[in-house]
């Protein structure tokens, strides 16, 4: 914040909402575009080049940040207006144990909550592991990798995961012998195993047990649909809050295409119903709507204790003035613009969100 204001003010705030924390850093500086913000997460690379000739870096600090927060179960949101400034929110348990962790190293544990979510990768290729990795959490589910048939094993008992995807080609115990003895124990044989392999002898692994089989390299659109199809990345559901039929329409497709269960309202009164009907793990909300528009809806959410931590991103036509801005400010996620929708940046933030439920 300070590196980007020159002129203006920097705030700094800390709340516990329910079982988390939340810290916010409010800056005045340059602020950033809806483009800019799809680039901010990714490694060595700035909101633009002017960015980094002017003011230095190497485009790995909000990598980094983000990654530590994951690790604890948490993320880092952003929202901003070019010119005006920005607002970072890092969202913490304040319990690692209970709100979810982020289980991306190889042996790492996930939380409980997050355990039917969570894929294990049992693959001796560090590469192919990793890639597998990001194909899985891209999709909204968290990644385990086991670099071994006999580590894989014993994280399967450990872990219990939705699902297992598994290399053949490995030493020392090769996949057909890791899927015999996982078929073969009473308490992991329900474990959809999807065989991940350059080989072609489908035969043999749906004879041993394997749910589905998938040729490398790996396709990320072939990977989705079976895990879809084997396991719900969303043990829940999105409420999506909106009035106009196209809109809710293009974002119910959007999530559900990766698995994920949606319900609709066509206004705020409608969405407090369905809330109070069915607890949503997450809600994208529109602000411009008949009978209660969208911060009346976010008044009365915040005010309930019981729907108070439910998590809102909000997804609006609406330009927004400094005053609506400092209303939605700590009881919103994150907003996106409509005219300016990078869908893809949209939907990361809603499975990273679920995900660290």
């Amino acid at each position: 914040a300070t590196k980007f204001t020159e002129d203006g003010e920097i705030r700094l705030s800390a709340e516990r909402r329910g079982d988390q924390l939340i810290l916010a850093v409010s800056d005045t500086g340059i602020g950033m575009t809806e483009e800019q913000i799809g680039k901010l997460f990714q490694s060595f690379t700035q909101a633009d080049a002017s960015t980094t000739r002017k003011y230095g870096g190497t485009g790995l600090g909000l990598v980094i940040s983000r990654r530590f927060c994951q690790m604890m179960g948490g993320d880092i949101a952003v929202t901003s207006r070019h010119g005006e400034g920005s607002t970072f929110t890092v969202t913490l348990p304040l319990e690692i144990g209970t709100a979810g962790e982020a289980a991306t190293a190889p042996g790492a544990a996930p939380a409980a909550d997050n355990a039917r979510r969570v894929v294990l990768v049992i693959d001796d290729d560090p590469m192919a592991a990793d890639l597998m990795k990001r194909s899985l959490e891209k999709a909204g589910f968290a990644a385990v990798i086991a670099p071994d048939g006999a580590t894989g094993l014993r994280l399967a008992r450990e872990l219990a995961p939705a699902a297992i995807t598994l290399d053949v080609m490995m030493p020392n115990m090769d996949g057909w012998q890791v899927l015999t003895q996982l078929k073969t124990d009473a308490a992991l044989a329900h474990i959809p195993v999807i065989m991940a392999t350059m080989m072609e002898d489908r035969p043999l692994g749906f004879a041993l047990g394997a749910s589905d089989f998938i040729s490398k390299p790996i396709d990320q659109t072939r990977l989705r649909s079976v895990l879809s199809r084997l396991v719900s990345s969303c043990e829940g559901h999105v409420l999506i809050v909106e009035d106009d039929p196209a809109s809710r329409e293009m974002l119910r497709r959007l999530l559900e295409k990766e698995g994920i269960a949606t319900r609709e309202a066509e206004n705020g009164q409608e969405g407090l119903d369905a809330v109070a009907q069915e607890t949503p793990q997450l809600v994208m909300l529109d602000l411009m709507m008949p009978v209660m528009d969208g911060f009346d809806f976010l008044v009365r959410l915040r005010a309930n204790e019981a729907t108070r931590t439910i998590p809102v991103v909000v997804v609006t036509a609406k330009e927004l003035s400094p005053e609506d801005r400092a209303r939605l400010s700590g009881s919103v996620r994150n907003i996106f613009q409509k005219g300016a929708l990078n869908r893809e940046h949209l939907l990361r933030e809603v499975t990273t969100l679920i995900r660290t439920l």
